[in-house]
Formats: structure tokens, sequence, C-alpha cells
């Protein structure tokens, strides 16, 4: 007489909500298969040290096999969903099938370009270590072009870079081009000076960092001029091209003649959610996520749950949950929780969200933090995004090579990562 099967889990996406999902899933009675498109996890925060040169790419990535390595009853493919067979219980693969008892997706969010998906030719987005070298290449190249650039208005456009989206990363973007034109590449250049460099952030609503508080936007927006950089709101971008973008500014358009432009303006679900919604009914929200049951299972089935940036979850403010590492992180565990709940015969309460903060780096010695109605900026807000950051980081290894490397970088301001990997125009 065989053995009855454990419980199937299967989870797709190993973010941040599916590799917390895992983690906590160690020692359950199921067989856990994490799917997911790459083979490792990506500490997506720190793209932009990428971006511009402080880190390299495999400082902040994890090979799933590696992290997962201790949970025995977990397994690990290297695969692609194409579709969700509900009834059966299935996914198809790019390469074959897997059925499932319990299902986890997580399969986050990709840049969202409104309706214009041209324009990702022209500004490239910050979601994938791809896209990260490919605008370390796009920064470094420009200043390389201008260098040997004779006509002087050739010249100011290779020098302009402008950043659409002033949340988070688009700051965080901005700040480190900042420093680069105004500390690491300072003396690299003989015929421009890279403190000349014009860096604009845009941003469509009436401030820059809208989600955090007014006197952290206007901290932020203070920090950000001494870089250099200037900050436009009520800017909404109608154009995009190889030669510049334009801008709509109330009733006034005009053209910024740039050949770098970085976008930071918002995200769209993955299509998954899309593909669940046809075969479940589920309702998605404007941005492609699934609106979730409180315990954040599909309606009709709780067998489904979604985590992360491919789900709203609006129960517990009226407002959906932003789309931000520590929800995901505490989605992920809460589901583990559940399952287990689940073959016990229990039942858990609804998911609830504890606000751990917002933080946003602005350069060296520069950040904003809102904890509640504590709001703390300069270096003690810099310390603290610097203390967390490292501690989300899921290897030791990579703690201790990113630290190191900030360590180097605070003390000589060189970035040691200034690589150009593709040709110009990134």
């Amino acid at each position: 007489m065989t053995a009855p099967h454990p419980h199937r889990v299967v989870l797709v996406g190993a973010g941040f909500g599916g590799l917390y999902a895992a983690k906590a899933l160690k020692g359950a009675p199921v067989g856990l298969t994490v799917i997911d498109r790459r083979n490792f996890h990506l500490f997506q925060p720190l793209l932009y040290q990428v971006a511009t040169g402080s880190l390299s790419p495999g400082e902040i990535a994890s090979p799933i096999r590696h992290v997962l390595s201790g949970n025995r009853q977990a397994r690990v493919w290297l695969a692609e969903v194409r579709d969700i067979q509900v009834e059966h219980r299935r996914l198809l693969l790019d390469a074959g099938e897997i059925e499932y008892d319990t299902l986890i997706l997580a399969t986050g969010a990709h840049d969202h370009y409104f309706g214009h998906d041209d324009w990702a030719a022209f500004a490239p987005g910050l979601k994938t270590i791809e896209d990260a070298t490919a605008i370390r290449s796009r920064i470094l190249q420009a200043f390389e072009s201008a260098e040997r650039e004779p006509d002087s208005e050739e010249r100011r456009a290779w020098l302009t870079f402008v950043i659409v989206g002033a949340g988070p990363t688009g700051v965080e973007l901005a700040g480190a081009l900042g420093e680069i034109a105004n500390d690491t590449l300072r003396h690299d250049f003989r015929s421009i000076n890279p403190a000349e460099a014009n860096i604009l952030l845009l941003e469509g609503g009436e401030r820059v960092l809208p989600s955090f508080p007014v006197d952290l936007s206007r901290i932020a927006e203070r920090d950000l001029v001494k870089l250099g950089v200037r900050s436009r709101t009520g800017a909404v971008v109608i154009g995009l091209d190889n030669g510049g973008v334009t801008v709509r500014a109330g009733d006034r358009c005009e053209r910024i003649a740039a050949k770098t432009v970085l976008w930071a303006a918002g995200v769209q679900a993955s299509s998954l959610g899309r593909i669940l919604a046809e075969h479940t009914g589920a309702v998605l929200d404007r941005s492609g996520r699934v609106i979730v049951q409180p315990d954040l299972t599909v309606p009709g089935h709780p067998e489904i749950f979604v985590i992360g940036d491919l789900a709203n979850f609006s129960h517990q403010t009226g407002q959906p949950l932003p789309g931000v590492a520590p929800v995901a992180m505490a989605q992920g565990r809460y589901v583990a929780r559940t399952i287990r709940a689940r073959l016990r015969g229990e039942t858990m309460p609804p998911f609830h969200y504890l606000d751990k903060g917002a933080l946003a780096t602005i350069g060296r010695n520069k950040a904003v933090a809102a904890f509640g109605r504590l709001h703390i900026s300069g270096f003690l807000a810099w310390i603290v995004w610097l203390f967390v950051h490292l501690m989300y980081l899921v290897e030791f290894d990579n703690r201790l090579l990113v630290l190191v490397e900030w360590v180097y970088d605070y003390i000589t301001r060189n970035r040691g990562a200034r690589l150009i990997t593709k040709g110009p125009g990134g």
C-alpha cells in the first residue's frame, strides 16, 4: 500500500513574496514546487545602484536553488506559466505541466507606459538586471559621447538626463545621477565638465515622493537641488523619441532635447493576473492587479492565493497596500501560515499588515523616512536606510559584499562597477 502524496503546493514567482512563502513552508507537510522564469531572486530595491555603477549584478541576486537548499521538500523549476486550468488544478508551462492542490501566484509587475509601449525603446524602466546594466551603459555612454561631440547643442543633449516619475525609484535614481556627475566622474574627462550635466526629474503629481508626508517631500526636493537635480511637478510626458521628451505642464507644451531618458513612472501587474481573471472571473484593478479576499485568495477559489505586486488588497484601509517589499514579505509568510493551519484543520484570521514605514535615499548622507508620525531625514535616516536594505538582502554573503562596496564608495566617492557592457544607446 503506497503512502498518499503530500499536499502539493505550487508557487509561481520567487520575488519577495514568493521567496518568503517558500522559506516559511520549510518543515511543513507539503511538497513544494517553486517556478520562476529566472534562476535567481533579485533584490529590486538596489537595482538603481547597479544602474549607476555602485554595485554589480551578482551582489543583489541570489540563486533560488541555493536559497532553498535547506528545504529538502522544495524543488525549483526554471519555467514560464502559459495558462492555468483552474478546474483541473493544473498549470501549463512553456515545457510541460504541473498539478497543484494549493497555488500561490507571486509574479510581480513590470513597467507601465500607459498605452505607449513603444516608449520603452527610448526610456527603459528599472525592473530587471538587464534593465539596470542597459541603463548603466546609457548613462556612461552619454558622458563618453559628450566628450567627443564638437557641436554645443548636441553636447548639451548628451549631458541632459531626464527621469520620468518622482516616486522612490525616480528620486533615488536622480540622486545617484547627481553624485555621478558631481563626484564620481569629476576628474575623468578633458573636454566636458560632468558637473554641468542637466538632470531633470519629471513628476505628473504635485510633489516628489507623493506617497510620503509633505514635509519629507520638501526635504527630498531640497536635497536633490543640492545634487544638481531639478524637479518639475505637474509635468506629464506626452511624447518620447530618441532625441528627447515632450512634456505638457498645464496648457503649455515643451520639448526637452535629451539623449538619456529613464522611466520610473508606473507599473503594471504581471499578465498572469489577466489569465487568472479569464478562468476564475476575478476582478482586476486599473493596474491589472487581482482584487483578493481578506485571506489573499481569489473569490470562489480558496486554493489560489495571490500576493505581492500582483494582488490588490484593500480590506485594511480601503486603499490598496503599496507594492513594496515589506508588504510582499508579510503576505508570503501569512500564506505559509494559512496553508499550515488548513492542513491542521484550523482557520486563520484575515491578513493584516503592520506598516513598517517608508524609506527613500537621495544620496550620500541624505535620506527620508516615515514611521507613522515619526519623520526623520538626513544622516540618521540614511543610516536606517542602509541597515534595513542590508538586512533584507537574502544571503549573508551578499550582505557582506554590499557592505564592503558601500564602505569603499563612501570613503573614495568612487563607483567600482562603471562598465559599459552595451554599445551606444544601450
